[in-house]
């Protein structure tokens, strides 16, 4: 496949962990960046690194306003948008029985209702322009929940659900979706909630550290190994609707569905009477 560069991005959660590490790489091959943050300042480096192809905004997805103000602004400043990433995103560890109802609200504000808002920013500029690729940053727990992660897993899901929609609707504008489902990286993804993961109910606290023990000791990929993989996408002339980054999701989900339809077809025959 051809790389093609000079190509416009919107990057929305661009200030750390794999944002940030597509946002470096399109900038070194030449493409130019509307990087977003919810803090200016952590984005701010990019400017004097990359200079006018860099446009840094301060930018919310849980904030409407701010975020179709963003995308507006992005849209006129660099004239047009090929690809709109939409990566923003958080987990919450808990169990289920143990999550605040706030952290989980606040959870799919960011995770499901903020992409949503920029899509809904993205998509009419998109669509007068006859083109455009909306890349989904998700994982692959979009297809398979984990205890402790369930929450995090069901915005995924959702997420996941949004995005197959929209690529249906927005096909006959011309306009590519691709959900990008990374597996297990080595970012800071997740360490800040660490503290709060290890406190709560008595009854969880050894079977959070046994998950915990685990999750130590998964085989992490390098996140610098991800920009070559996710260029050939967005270069690709009919781009997968799903892609899996990382050589591990692909057995999973492998395993995961042979589970469900053996489930399913041993049922069948009870399923089939209620018919």
């Amino acid at each position: 496949m051809a790389q093609q560069t000079n190509k416009v991005w919107f990057i929305t959660g661009a200030s750390r962990g794999l944002g940030r590490i597509w946002t470096e790489a399109a900038l070194k091959r030449g493409d130019k960046v509307a990087a977003t943050a919810r803090t200016l300042s952590s984005i701010a480096s990019l400017e004097s690194q990359y200079g006018d192809q860099v446009l840094t905004l301060e930018m919310d997805v849980t904030n409407r306003d701010q975020v179709h103000a963003a995308v507006t602004k992005a849209h006129a400043h660099f004239g047009r948008l090929d690809i709109v990433l939409n990566n923003a995103g958080y987990p919450l560890i808990s169990t289920v029985e143990e999550a605040n109802t706030d952290d989980i609200r606040a959870l799919y504000e960011t995770n499901v209702l903020g992409p949503v808002t920029v899509l809904q920013a993205a998509i009419p500029l998109l669509r007068s322009q006859g083109h455009g690729h909306i890349l989904g940053t998700s994982s692959n727990l979009g297809h398979i929940s984990l205890p402790i992660l369930g929450f995090y897993c069901s915005s995924k899901w959702a997420f996941e659900a949004i995005h197959e929609s929209a690529a249906t609707e927005l096909a006959p504008f011309g306009i590519k979706v691709t959900i990008i489902e990374p597996g297990a990286y080595a970012t800071e993804f997740g360490s800040s909630q660490l503290g709060n993961f290890m406190s709560g109910m008595d009854i969880y606290k050894d079977f959070k550290m046994q998950f915990l023990e685990g999750m130590k000791g998964m085989e992490k990929g390098n996140p610098a190994a991800t920009p070559p993989a996710l260029f050939q996408v967005v270069d690709a002339e009919n781009p997968p609707l799903r892609f899996n980054l990382g050589s591990h999701n692909l057995p999973a989900l492998k395993a995961t569905y042979a589970e469900r339809i053996a489930t399913w077809e041993a049922w069948d025959a009870i399923s089939s009477s209620a018919q």
